[in-house]
């Protein structure tokens, strides 16, 4: 097993140097969550996503609202200016908290944005109870698309209409999945934090595992765990990640036996497929 590495603050990383803007937006949108409506909270994260769209649109205006020439408070000054009463003043507060921090480049800016955006998201469907449930409607769909090559291909094809793709997203899931779990899916279909559709997936079912105070262990098998063998495994790696975690299993026969497990950047492959290949890579080697 690989070593583990810092698993502290999930939801910072990939922020680089201007955590401390974004770490403030966050704490400012768990204390506006607290005891708040989800549909409240919902329509507040679906203002903040589509101010992050306007972001990744107008390339000049995140110049703008990044440029460390203005002080923090006239670029406060130039987001409410634009939005004042085409967004609530929830959102607006908190994407202040924002556009006056320091930001070394507009595209960090710009992916602050976006997070923040999902997890209010996240936020929403913690307020009613469906975090957990979110985040394995979100895993299983990203099953079902990669066991569809044509499907996966849909979905990922960035030159196809996004509104289409949307609406794809939309058949698959309505009236089966929450609306949070919808709402994220398009969101990975717009390549959430520069991800493909698939990462972007995974990426999301990492930040609400995340809220949940939980680390995300992918995991392989070529047959089902049983209930015990998920709940021994489990208990395991909480141990050695200092935290709890979750298990997203998936059955695929082609591994022939053994586990493959992928726990953040740690990967660790005991399937006999891969021992296999390991043997018949080394046997090639010696010709």
């Amino acid at each position: 097993m690989a070593q583990h590495g810092d698993a502290s603050t999930p939801q910072l990383a990939g922020l680089g140097a201007n955590r401390e803007a974004y770490s403030a937006a966050l704490e400012g949108l768990d204390e506006y969550v607290r005891g708040k409506d989800p549909a409240a909270v919902a329509a507040t994260a679906d203002e903040i996503v589509a101010v992050a769209q306007l972001l990744a649109r107008e390339p000049r205006l995140r110049r703008a609202l990044a440029d460390p020439a203005r002080a923090g408070q006239e670029r406060i000054q130039l987001l409410r200016s634009l939005l004042e009463g085409k967004v609530g003043e929830d959102a607006l507060e908190l994407l202040a908290t924002l556009v006056g921090g320091r930001w070394t480049a507009p595209l960090e800016l710009l992916n602050a944005a976006e997070r923040l955006g999902v997890e209010a998201v996240l936020a929403s469907a913690g307020n009613a109870g469906d975090l957990a449930e979110v985040e394995d409607e979100l895993f299983r769909f990203g099953q079902v698309v990669d066991a569809n090559p044509q499907l996966a291909a849909t979905l990922a094809d960035s030159t196809a209409p996004p509104a289409r793709r949307a609406e794809l997203v939309h058949a698959l899931l309505d009236g089966k999945a929450r609306p949070a779990t919808v709402r994220l899916a398009e969101l990975a279909l717009a390549g959430f934090a520069g991800r493909s559709f698939a990462g972007a997936l995974s990426r999301l079912v990492e930040l609400a595992a995340a809220r949940r105070d939980r680390q995300v262990a992918y995991v392989v098998v070529a047959a089902p765990m049983s209930e015990d063998e998920e709940r021994r495994l489990g208990s395991t790696l909480s141990g050695m990640y200092g935290r709890e975690v979750t298990l997203k299993v998936t059955v695929d026969p082609a591994v022939i036996g053994g586990i493959s497990l992928r726990v953040g950047h740690d990967l660790y492959d005991g399937t006999i497929a891969s021992r296999l290949a390991q043997t018949r890579n080394a046997l090639v080697g010696r010709r």
